[in-house]
């Protein structure tokens, strides 16, 4: 597995991230003690989660990710020093009035609710789920600051915020000595490229911010599951809407590139062209199973010739 540098944090993480939003969703607990030890045993060391995942599954509390991973490491006997832990507060987690958002009271509530979930002391990096226009930035930064200054917390970072509210929050954290946003979470891939390249990618790459996509894979789309007689029928509005003639050209475009380079999945080719840009991180990725977590893991085995990129850049390039 490739180790990479996240920003300027000098956090060493691997290439893949996993991502964890399926744990108590779409993969019980048994089936996530598995795909955690096998992505371990593969060399990821980075796992993203929420306090709210999965709270929008009838009977999930939130923190239900959180909780199994922290069974997980205990479980396993994880060394904590190996391991890179991520998590997000914003969502809802109560019926109370601060229980969401990004004030103080809400940031200080929710970061001891995940510590007690993950069973762990300090969480490595705490991220905002995102923005929060209620608040003002430097009451969230300094909440941040505080936790950092504590020990809670190790670094901050930010998830879908748009790039002049993450340049905003660049600057408060410059003018007030604060910490500030190291990692963004962008949603990200072949499919949907604008929103991170139109602005954010120059404002990660000018100021060092780490980037680590999530949907790497459009929901599913890009696994090569679906085809263009596909119906919507029985499909998840999250695939449905990348039903288009635009998609399945770059899907046909990724098979061929597969077939080129001795068999590499749809999958592997779509992280591949993330992993060759190097503004990112590391993509998160969210397999529900065993399988699905091996075929990822190819996607670290190989490079994308320069050509290749270059064709995927054209054929997918966004109007």
């Amino acid at each position: 597995m490739e180790y990479r540098v996240m920003g300027h944090t000098g956090l060493k993480v691997s290439a893949l991230c996993l991502g964890s939003m399926q744990f108590g969703w779409t993969a019980d607990e048994a089936t996530a003690f598995q795909v955690l030890s096998a992505a371990w045993d593969g060399g990821i060391n980075f796992i993203d989660t929420a306090d709210v995942y999965s709270r929008w599954v009838p009977g999930n509390p939130g923190g239900v990710s959180e909780t199994i991973i922290g069974k997980w490491i205990k479980q396993a006997q994880i060394p904590r020093d190996k391991l890179v832990l991520a998590t997000k507060a914003r969502g809802k987690m109560g019926d109370g009035p601060n229980d969401e958002g990004l004030s103080r009271l809400h940031i200080m509530q929710a970061v001891e609710a995940s510590l007690r979930r993950l069973q762990v002391e300090t969480i490595d990096l705490y991220q905002s789920h995102s923005y929060d226009p209620a608040v003002p930035i430097e009451e969230t930064l300094r909440a941040f600051d505080d936790l950092v200054r504590q020990g809670k917390v190790r670094y901050v970072g930010c998830s879908n915020y748009p790039a002049w509210r993450l340049m905003q929050a660049l600057w408060t954290s410059d003018a007030h000595n604060l910490a500030r946003y190291d990692c963004l979470q962008p949603h990200y891939n072949l499919l949907r490229r604008m929103e991170f390249e139109r602005e954010l990618q120059d404002v990660c790459r000018t100021y060092g911010v780490g980037v680590i996509p999530y949907s790497p894979l459009a929901g599913g789309f890009l696994t090569g599951k679906y085809h263009r007689d596909q119906t919507e029928a029985g499909s998840s509005r999250n695939v449905s809407r990348y039903f288009s003639e635009r998609s399945w050209t770059i899907q046909d475009a990724i098979e061929d590139l597969g077939r080129e380079l001795g068999g590499r999945s749809v999958s592997q080719v779509a992280l591949a062209w993330l992993l060759a840009n190097p503004v990112i991180t590391a993509p998160i990725i969210g397999p529900r199973s065993l399988e699905q977590l091996q075929d990822n893991l190819g996607a670290v085995e190989f490079k994308l010739p320069a050509e290749a990129v270059q064709k995927l850049n054209e054929i997918s390039k966004e109007d």
